[in-house]
């Protein structure tokens, strides 16, 4: 499931936009594999920082991670340089995801969704002693 869809960034930023800057054969049309290849972007950036944090994958999609989707995949779609108010929305979603990745933002989600804390405990695993001052002897 994708965070973000094709009607969510022509909502964002318009039909004449989206299509402006995911027509890449001129054909007028949207070309629907440039859009893929954004939107995966998006998941795959977001999903790297919301999973140090968050069970994954969402049963359900927050908004937040939908407009930082929306952000991250229409700043790849503007492949030959994004407009500064495209990099403003892509700078502050990086911004917010890395407040996720660091406690710092929590996002509304079910509660099975977040893991659960470990004890603290911690478990090491020690090879046997190779050398020691008996089998050393005679060196």
């Amino acid at each position: 499931m994708s965070y973000a869809t094709l009607d969510d960034l022509i909502a964002r930023a318009g039909l004449v936009e989206i299509r402006q800057i995911a027509d890449r054969d001129r054909d007028g049309e949207i070309d629907p594999e440039v859009i893929s290849e954004a939107l995966a972007h998006a998941d795959n950036l977001v999903n790297g920082y919301v999973a140090a944090k968050y069970k994954l994958p969402f049963t359900s999609v927050p908004d937040l991670v939908r407009t930082w989707a929306i952000a991250i995949a229409r700043h790849k779609l503007h492949f030959q340089g994004p407009p500064d108010y495209v990099v403003d929305d892509y700078k502050d979603a990086l911004a917010a995801l890395k407040d996720v990745a660091a406690g710092k933002i929590e996002l509304p989600i079910a509660s099975g969704e977040i893991p659960q804390a470990s004890s603290g405990s911690v478990i090491a695993c020690i090879p046997d002693q190779v050398f020691s001052k008996h089998g050393l002897r005679g060196w």
